[in-house]
């Protein structure tokens, strides 16, 4: 979300919106809920800045460097409703590593904004691959997405599973067995086309 966020239209329309729904927009308790709406989406939609960390592979290492369970919030792009739930990003290193915090604020940077989890996989996916050039990349995400728990379906408990693995991570059976094994996702996926729960 950008810097140019027309907050009073925003409160406005959430207004509006309530009040088309029936909702008894003077009521005390909801005489302050479209603020609190703009509030909410704001910060939903909105990641934080920061600089790309890497480190010169000074030791040489080679093995897999794996963050798992990274916190997921994002907004699916169909409903705005909210979808959370963990990412596990890898990759292994080339020249550069990467400071560790970094692969979190890669996930966020990519996940506050409206958006689907396949195009999100892909993304720190891709992003990851063309900063960092390491030897291979991998993401995997697991989310509830409240769009198919609380309207529609109601399908509850129902999570989704997304992958997106490049270079050894995709090319070589061992690296990716390895990179899924760590993740806790040892069937299902394949060759990081991405597996929907």
């Amino acid at each position: 979300m950008t810097a140019r966020v027309d907050v009073r239209a925003a409160e406005q329309a959430a207004h509006d919106l309530m009040d088309a729904l029936g909702l008894d927009v003077d009521a005390e308790a909801l005489v302050d809920t479209p603020r609190r709406m703009v509030e909410a989406y704001r910060e939903l939609l909105t990641p934080r800045s920061f600089d790309l960390t890497t480190f010169a592979n000074d030791e040489g290492y080679d093995e897999l460097v794996l963050a798992r369970a990274i916190p997921v919030q994002s907004v699916c792009e169909h409903h705005l409703l909210p979808f959370v739930g963990v990412a596990h990003v890898g990759y292994l290193p080339g020249e550069r590593i990467l400071g560790l915090s970094k692969l979190a604020r890669v996930v966020e940077l990519f996940a506050r904004r409206p958006q689907v989890q396949e195009r999100l996989t892909k993304q720190v996916a891709d992003w990851l691959d063309d900063r960092l050039a390491p030897r291979g990349v991998g993401v995997v995400i697991e989310a509830e997405h409240t769009c198919m728990t609380l309207r529609g379906v109601r399908a509850n408990g129902s999570t989704t599973v997304t992958s997106t693995l490049l270079g050894t991570l995709r090319e070589d059976a061992r690296s990716r067995a390895e990179f899924l094994a760590l993740t806790g996702l040892t069937g299902g996926l394949t060759t990081g086309g991405g597996v929907r729960g």
